[in-house]
């Protein structure tokens, strides 16, 4: 990694801290990932020799940092949010880590987003947003997702309660392996061995 993108990311980390704890609400909080988090993506995707990444709740950019810059120049991160103030700040840090070559950002739901995907687009899935959803979107997540690749769920010890609908149906699925790894608030690691 670059030195300028370490710098970039540590910005970040520093004004998403600040802006959280200086708001109640919700939705202007940026919710990042922690830096270990970051570090522990950019590991999964560098070994899995991943190129066609999705990210799922872009925020202000700072976990897509660390995908884009870990797919390397031939690689694609498309990243999807709604709100359009982080839409507009993710664009600004993208610009500023020279990464935007990398990175397709798109404004729409993330349910009929991956409803409209090819089977077995992505070799790697991130999941980050609205985690009352990820069990509706189970079905297209497994089309969407490419054989033997995995999808990492974030806060999956941090929201535990919220992640359970969505922990019975994996767990049920044939042909998916599970493990959390107490990395961050919890990543879930689901991998797609059939």
């Amino acid at each position: 990694m670059e030195k300028g993108l370490t710098e970039l990311l540590r910005e970040l980390e520093e004004f998403g801290e600040t802006n959280d704890a200086a708001t109640g609400d919700r939705s202007r909080k940026l919710l990042n990932i922690t830096h270990d988090t970051g570090k522990f993506l950019a590991l999964l995707v560098k070994v899995g020799k991943c190129k066609n990444v999705l990210e799922i709740g872009t925020s202000n950019g700072y976990s897509t940092l660390w995908l884009a810059d870990a797919v390397g120049e031939d690689g694609t991160v498309t990243t999807i949010e709604r709100a359009p103030h982080k839409i507009a700040m993710a664009e600004q840090n993208f610009q500023r880590a020279g990464l935007r070559s990398r990175i397709q950002q798109i404004a729409d739901d993330a349910g009929r987003f991956i409803a409209s995907r090819a089977a077995g687009e992505y070799d790697f899935i991130f999941l980050d947003s609205d985690r009352g959803q990820y069990a509706d979107w189970w079905p297209s997540l497994q089309r969407i997702l490419k054989d033997g690749c995995l999808i990492v769920v974030d806060n999956a010890i941090s929201h535990a309660h919220q992640l359970e609908d969505f922990d019975r149906l994996v767990a049920a699925s044939d042909g998916y392996l599970g493990s959390l790894a107490p990395i961050g608030k919890g990543e879930l690691l689901i991998l797609k061995d059939t």
